[in-house]
């Protein structure tokens, strides 16, 4: 084996793969120490430099700690990848951390991990940098789409290009339900819909893992356990001050359905959210913390035996912000620390402190049999997934195999597919104003006017053109600090000022306004002026314009409702779907018509 070359030649047991995977368990878990049980219990960042650099200068990184030190002082061997570059570079650093994983003294490989990777997004606060990798909408345009097997498609898609790059484990799907809707990270969810939930994320796993986990399987972990939706007044628990998850219609249950699909579709892991549950009998701490919900209800009452991780940062406090201990607050790092295993969890996300269970098994506060338990969920997959038989990728092939051209056409036909037409307004006994003509005269503003060419004729003012094409997004909120900056929260209405502006176009020419998605956008007055809406969920100009001038049908329905105003939001329940008082769009809408007959076809990429 290739190895064996980093120890000697050895033949450990654990490393036959010609027995049973619990014998090789309990071979390896019988021969680790305190130390090296405790850091297999983390989960940490792994900082990649510029093209895929091994960074060991603590001076170079935002946060964290050197992944050598991590691996080899303290025994970690599972890392959430930050950074990006392209595919080759990706595997030439993850097979330069094996290596080092490999010389350690029992050689147990790397588990390395991701946020999504594969969506056509901007914010960097909920998803990877996609660079290489094909771009589909995001998971609300999946949603949109609402086709069970173009989601387990792009679920196989990513388990082939994570795994050509060394990637084992993706940090998605993510099923929380959008019922609250200022919540910042609705475009990482399949919509309000937990029976359209359920649906996709069955066919996600399956896509991603296959039938059974196994040597080909890129393992999911599900988020946010048992459902991070219906945040108080919309704030998200990554900040102290949206750490309360209400239940003011009562439904629990409705959050949970989605995670039913996924326990019955063989997700090996679970995330549970930051949020902490107040007023509904559970214990007021967050769900990471909360025996009731991962032992009482994910374990024995669900009959959950996979691996739980927490989300990020639970214990200690890091460059950006305060540890998430909502609801423990006063307790020490180890108490929290305690309070987590005690729970039912096998790993802590964001964290390289494995030094704190050590202290805790040596001052009689944890057993080590309570730590066998994790230890044995972590190396099983690790057996299953077969990197102790498979350390190493392929440098060269993951060039070839990631971001194809079939792969990234796949993703731009998914843009198309996704986007949403709201309305389509009749011009002057010609018919509905959509699809446009190729040719037609047309003044552009957020699309790239050279795109743009391609489709039609582009004038400089609105008096020159036939219609107007404007992209625009959901208003936010704009937010102080390195994180929640990137966290597009608050109110959904546009300003005045610039509500004024988009109707002002409306009025001079005839407008398509595209908006993206990205939560529900408060537009009534949008919807009565422009001449024609649509809505995507994370789209490039050229797929937008493939469905504008009919080279594509639009398919998407709209996963959430949109509401008419900021008081309507305001009144709605945050756990209730379509809670709303006479929407402008319902939950499901969207209208259709046929390619135009002999218009060229999209290019291919």
């Amino acid at each position: 084996m290739i190895r064996n070359r980093f120890r000697g030649g050895s033949t450990a047991p654990y490393e036959d793969s010609s027995r049973p995977v619990e014998e090789r368990v309990e071979d390896l878990l019988g021969r680790m120490t305190l130390a090296e049980k405790a850091g297999l219990m983390f989960h940490d960042r792994a900082v990649m430099g510029p093209g895929g650099e091994f960074v060991e200068d603590p001076e170079r990184m935002l946060w964290g700690r050197p992944v050598r030190e991590m691996v080899e002082v303290r025994h970690l061997n599972h890392f959430n990848l930050v950074g990006g570059a392209e595919p080759e570079e990706i595997a030439a650093w993850h097979n330069r951390l094996q290596e080092v994983a490999l010389s350690t003294r029992l050689g147990i490989p790397v588990t390395l991990s991701s946020d999504p990777r594969h969506h056509f997004t901007e914010n960097w606060g909920t998803s990877a940098l996609a660079r290489g990798f094909a771009q589909f909408p995001e998971t609300t345009g999946l949603a949109a789409i609402g086709d069970e097997e173009t989601v387990r498609a792009f679920g196989d898609l990513v388990r082939r290009e994570y795994f050509a790059v060394g990637i084992r484990v993706a940090l998605h799907p993510q099923i929380d339900l959008a019922t609250e809707p200022r919540w910042s990270r609705i475009s990482g969810t399949f919509g309000e819909n937990a029976d359209l939930t359920g649906r996709l994320v069955a066919a996600y796993i399956k896509g991603l893992q296959g039938e059974d986990l196994g040597s080909h399987s890129v393992s999911a972990m599900t988020k946010h356990f048992p459902g991070g939706g219906p945040q108080k007044d919309g704030e998200d628990p990554h900040f102290p001050h949206g750490r309360e998850q209400v239940y003011p219609g009562g439904m629990f249950d409705h959050h949970l359905a989605p995670f039913l699909k996924a326990l019955e579709a063989g997700t090996s892991q679970l995330m549970p959210y930051y949020g902490m549950p107040v007023d509904t009998g559970m214990e007021a701490v967050g769900f990471g913390f909360n025996k009731g919900v991962i032992t009482g209800l994910l374990r024995e009452k669900l009959g959950f035996d996979g691996i739980v991780c927490t989300d990020w940062s639970l214990v200690n406090d890091t460059v950006l912000g305060p540890a998430r201990a909502w609801g423990v607050e006063g307790l020490e790092p180890s108490e929290r620390a305690l309070k987590v295993i005690e729970a039912g969890c096998d790993q802590f996300g964001g964290e390289s402190c494995p030094d704190l269970i050590v202290e805790l098994v040596r001052t009689g506060r944890v057993s080590e049999e309570r730590l066998d338990v994790s230890v044995r969920r972590l190396l099983r997959e690790k057996f299953v997934l077969g990197l102790f038989e498979n350390p190493f990728v392929d440098v060269d092939a993951a060039a070839s195999v990631v971001g194809t051209a079939e792969a990234v056409q796949a993703g731009r036909t998914a843009q198309s597919r996704s986007i949403t037409l709201l309305k389509n307004t009749p011009l002057k006994n010609t018919g509905a104003l959509l699809p446009l003509t190729e040719g037609t005269r047309v003044h552009v503003e957020g699309v790239d006017a050279e795109t743009a060419a391609g489709y039609g004729t582009v004038v400089a003012t609105p008096e020159e053109a036939d219609v107007a094409i404007l992209r625009l997004s959901t208003p936010y909120d704009r937010r102080a600090g390195p994180l929640e900056s990137h966290f597009h929260s608050g109110g959904l209405a546009f300003g005045a000022e610039e509500l004024a502006a988009v109707l002002g176009m409306c009025a001079r020419v005839p407008t398509v306004v595209d908006i993206y998605l990205e939560r529900p956008a408060v537009i009534p007055e949008i919807a009565d002026a422009s001449a024609a809406l649509v809505g995507n969920y994370g789209t490039g100009d050229e797929p937008l314009l493939d469905v504008l001038f009919g080279r594509r049908a639009p398919e998407g329905r709209l996963p959430f409702q949109l509401p008419r105003s900021m008081a309507d939001v305001e009144r709605q329940r945050s756990d209730v779907p379509s809670d709303g008082r006479d929407p402008v769009f319902v939950f499901g809408h969207g209208l259709t018509y046929r390619p135009r007959e002999g218009v060229p076809r999209p290019r291919e990429p």
